[in-house]
């Protein structure tokens, strides 16, 4: 199996630091033990003037510039951290879930023509919405064909499974009513007709040919097999490092959180927001208003909970590595991108982010490693 780890990806996770080793998206919740005494005093810029820069805030090793995390993170047991039963063995349904998931993004082209819909089929489809016989924006494939999995793909409660027992180039009714708290607030509650056309059944039988011939560009299988396996391991791996990331938010103890590293995830977060406003040519008010903020002061306090947490992560983080003595030179550098890139030429990331930020990414990935290397399965 390819090994996908690799710094790029890395880099452009930690680019949006904000959501970095915490819950993506989250809004701010009501601070819980044991750390809701650990406030910030100071706050990020909230002119609109987005000021950041990758290459300020870290020294020459990758550490946090004149922050010792020792001095606010009481050392826990990093070499054997246990990981309890439920949170490292990995169902067949859980696997199974995730191949109508892939299979599902890497559809073949053979059409199925001759059978009806049944559950679990990938079908393309057309359909046309309307409420009270008046079509909606927004409603309607336009003839273009929209390929979903039945019982996998989110779609409005009983849409999909109105599909099961109709065939190819049927046309008929589904009747669904939106939920209440659906985003568009004029079809909250409303029950909708969606005239739909059955174009076909997208062949999706899982073979060792398929796997090779569709799948492995992007993850490297080349049977069933290896497939089922690798899944296996990338979703224990991942349940194991989300169960230490909510470890160092819920177990370990902190004296107090930097300001320093709180004002860097805010601005951070500021500066992935005008980034992303200026790629779609609107303004970054724009962008905060599609997610209901009405000022970058509400966004900042709607994403409170969700930048502490990440500034919690990073300075345990920074406190391990420490702790283990890790001292980042330029040799490491070149020899981590060889390991993961192919490549010891790395200049083109010290360019655009700068040395201390890309050593910063890696020393947090070196010591994740390191901990995962040394947990006991319950």
């Amino acid at each position: 199996m390819k090994n996908n780890k690799t710094l790029v990806c890395l880099i452009l996770a930690l680019t949006m630091v904000f959501l970095m080793l915490s819950g993506c998206g989250e809004k701010t919740k009501e601070p819980t033990e044991p750390n809701d005494s650990l406030e910030s005093s100071e706050s990020a810029d909230t002119t609109g003037d987005v000021s950041y820069s990758y290459y300020d805030a870290f020294n020459e090793y990758g550490y946090f510039k004149d922050i010792k995390a020792l001095d606010y993170v009481e050392i826990f047991n990093y070499q054997a951290m246990t990981i309890p039963n439920d949170v490292h063995v990995i169902t067949d349904e859980s696997v199974q879930s995730e191949i109508d998931y892939i299979m599902s993004q890497n559809s073949s082209n053979s059409q199925i023509m001759d059978r009806a819909a049944v559950d679990g089929d990938m079908v393309n489809i057309d359909y046309t919405g309307s409420v009270n016989g008046i079509k909606f924006e927004g409603g309607s494939t336009n003839g273009a064909g929209t390929e979903v999995v039945i019982g996998v793909t989110e779609y409005i409660e009983g849409f999909l499974e109105q599909i099961i027992g109709h065939e190819p180039g049927e046309t008929f009714d589904i009747e669904v009513t939106f939920p209440d708290d659906y985003f568009e607030e004029s079809l909250q509650g409303k029950d909708a007709v969606f005239e739909t056309t059955i174009n076909f059944i997208v062949d999706m039988e899982l073979t060792d040919s398929y796997v090779e011939q569709y799948l492995y560009d992007n993850y490297g299988w080349t049977t069933v097999a290896e497939m089922k396996s690798g899944l296996r391991e990338d979703m224990k791996n991942y349940n194991i490092q989300k169960y230490i990331k909510d470890y160092f938010t819920t177990e370990v103890t902190l004296r107090s959180i930097p300001d320093k590293i709180i004002r860097y995830q805010e601005n951070a977060m500021l500066e992935w927001y005008q980034g992303y406003a200026e790629y779609n040519g609107v303004g970054i008010e724009e962008v905060i208003g599609s997610e209901g903020y009405s000022s970058i002061e509400e966004l900042i306090e709607g994403y409170a909970e969700t930048n502490k947490s990440s500034a919690v992560n990073v300075l345990v983080l920074m406190a391990v590595a420490e702790d283990m003595g890790i001292m980042l030179s330029e040799d490491d550098v070149a020899e981590y991108f060889l390991k993961y890139e192919g490549t010891d030429d790395y200049s083109s990331y010290e360019e655009q982010y700068g040395l201390p930020y890309v050593k910063h990414n890696i020393l947090c990935q070196t010591v994740m490693e390191s901990i995962l290397a040394n947990v006991i399965l319950l």
